[in-house]
């Protein structure tokens, strides 16, 4: 059988498939790197069209990886998948607070989700910046609402909930915080898509 079998022509392909198959030219390079790299992971065109970054959110994320902050997940599927040579490479660290004990002990007395009570525990690591919600909408909502408290100040959210229970409003909150971001609109994200666009901005450094 004929076929390709060298994972970075695999690769290269793929990007001149997606290319030829959305609007490249609603994108600046940047944008078009994440974009192209969502699609590549999930095989699902209309992120081109649901895929919203805010301005200065890539120069944000760009600038905290560069800076070493921690990077906040909401399960330890994302943790997992972003890649951990690039993220040695900047000093960058990713971590997720979903399974600690603590975290269990604030959700049970709390009566709330452990992917909120992992955002009040983030809350009190100063070096916890760019946060990637991609399972949780509770974790998203909590995040909002922390953010507007003044309890924390992420440089960037990368807020992709996948669902049909509060995933599309926890979306739209996060457009009001004045907080750089980068969201799927809708009912669509999930953790291969989080993954996609942290990775996408640690390979433009």
């Amino acid at each position: 059988m004929n076929y390709l079998k060298d994972p970075i022509e695999i690769e290269k392909k793929s990007f001149e498939i997606i290319g030829s198959l959305i609007d490249e030219s609603k994108f600046d390079e940047r944008e078009l790197k994440i974009v192209k790299r969502v699609i590549h992971a999930t095989a699902d065109l209309d992120f081109s069209n649901i895929l919203k970054i805010s301005s200065g959110a890539i120069e944000a994320g760009l600038s905290a990886l560069k800076e070493g902050f921690a990077i906040v997940t909401d399960t330890r599927m994302i943790e997992a998948g972003i890649n951990k040579q690039a993220l040695k490479k900047v000093g960058a660290e990713v971590k997720s607070y979903i399974d600690l004990p603590d975290v269990e002990k604030i959700a049970k007395e709390k009566g709330i989700t452990r992917s909120m009570a992992a955002m009040i525990k983030a809350s009190e690591d100063e070096r916890a910046k760019i946060f990637v919600i991609g399972n949780a909408p509770t974790a998203l909502f909590k995040l909002c609402e922390l953010v507007n408290e003044k309890k924390i100040q992420p440089s960037l959210i990368i807020g992709v909930p996948v669902g049909f229970v509060g995933a599309e409003e926890s979306k739209e909150e996060v457009k009001k915080l004045g907080v750089p971001y980068i969201i799927t609109e809708g009912r669509k994200g999930g953790s291969t898509v989080a993954v996609a666009i942290v990775n996408a901005l640690l390979y433009m450094l």
